[in-house]
């Protein structure tokens, strides 16, 4: 009995949570486009952005994703740079922008 309650008690805290806080659980892209100033960036967008994210990238590619909504210039520094590391991230980047899309218009 106490377990069922202490479970019910978890589980009614991770729903005020996430009612209250849904960019806690956000991954990187999503919480870098809804600190964005871009106007079209609204709630809907960056979450159904983030869904792409979460299909195509790794946890490390959303973190560098995620800097270039701070920093436009550094998307444009890894497409030219000539390392198979990049080149390698710049394909998956490509397809989570492809993906985006489709999911997403």
């Amino acid at each position: 009995m106490l377990k069922i309650r202490f479970l019910a008690t978890g589980l009614i805290a991770a729903l005020a949570v996430g009612v209250f806080a849904p960019a806690a659980f956000a991954n990187p892209i999503e919480r870098a486009c809804l600190q964005s100033d871009r106007p079209g960036a609204t709630r809907q967008l960056c979450r159904c952005i983030g869904e792409a994210a979460n299909m195509t990238l790794s946890p490390t590619d959303m973190r560098e994703g995620a800097r270039f909504f701070r920093d436009p210039g550094r998307a444009q520094e890894i497409q030219l740079s000539d390392t198979r590391r990049n080149d390698a991230f710049w394909s998956r980047w490509q397809q989570f922008g492809r993906t985006a899309e489709e999911l997403c218009s």
